[in-house]
């Protein structure tokens, strides 16, 4: 990143990439259970050294923008599946990474948090230059991003980039591929 060869990083370098530059939502949340969703979410600025107004600042927004500021109190077991997905997203994001990689990032939650999610990740990726990259099955996901690999059997089968289309005309094209392929839809994405 910034020109740099990131294979070439070792040590300190490499963990302050990692803590700096990248952002992680998986698909079972990997949240600390003895942490609450406030503190899971303020983990990775506590670890660069930000200080305390600042954390409490940025919990607040990510938190109002993926509607979880009621939940920030409470540990993992006290939320659903799709709070516990919208607090590890929040902590994906809130050091404004270059990259997040995520894998089924809507796959726990309701059609109005996915969409809100999907919304936060269009935000960081244009407002914030972010890189994501995403693992998903679902056409309506896919169809928020800017280009999509389609792989079968663990080769790429074809692309498709968005270009000037809509979300609309883009999800339209998602389907016809998908249908082009054959087979059950979900070894598509």
């Amino acid at each position: 990143m910034k020109g740099q060869d990131i294979t070439r990083l070792r040590g300190n370098h490499l963990n302050q990439f990692r803590r700096e530059e990248l952002g992680f939502i998986f698909q079972d949340f990997n949240l600390l259970d003895t942490l609450t969703a406030y503190e899971n979410i303020a983990l990775a600025l506590t670890i660069q050294r930000v200080n305390s107004k600042q954390i409490e600042r940025r919990v607040k927004e990510i938190a109002e923008k993926l509607e979880i500021t009621e939940i920030l109190k409470k540990y993992p077991y006290q939320i659903s599946g799709g709070q516990k997905q919208r607090v590890a997203s929040a902590r994906a994001m809130i050091t404004n990474p270059k990259l997040v990689l995520a894998d089924e990032p809507t796959g726990a939650l309701d059609s109005k948090s996915a969409r809100q999610l999907l919304e936060s990740f269009e935000s960081l990726n244009q407002k914030l230059q972010a890189t994501i990259l995403m693992v998903t099955h679902d056409a309506f996901t896919a169809s928020y991003t800017n280009r999509i690999l389609f792989i079968k059997d663990g080769k790429i089968f074809n692309e498709l980039v968005k270009g000037n289309d809509t979300r609309k005309q883009f999800f339209e094209k998602i389907i016809e591929v998908q249908t082009l392929l054959g087979g059950d839809l979900n070894d598509v994405i």
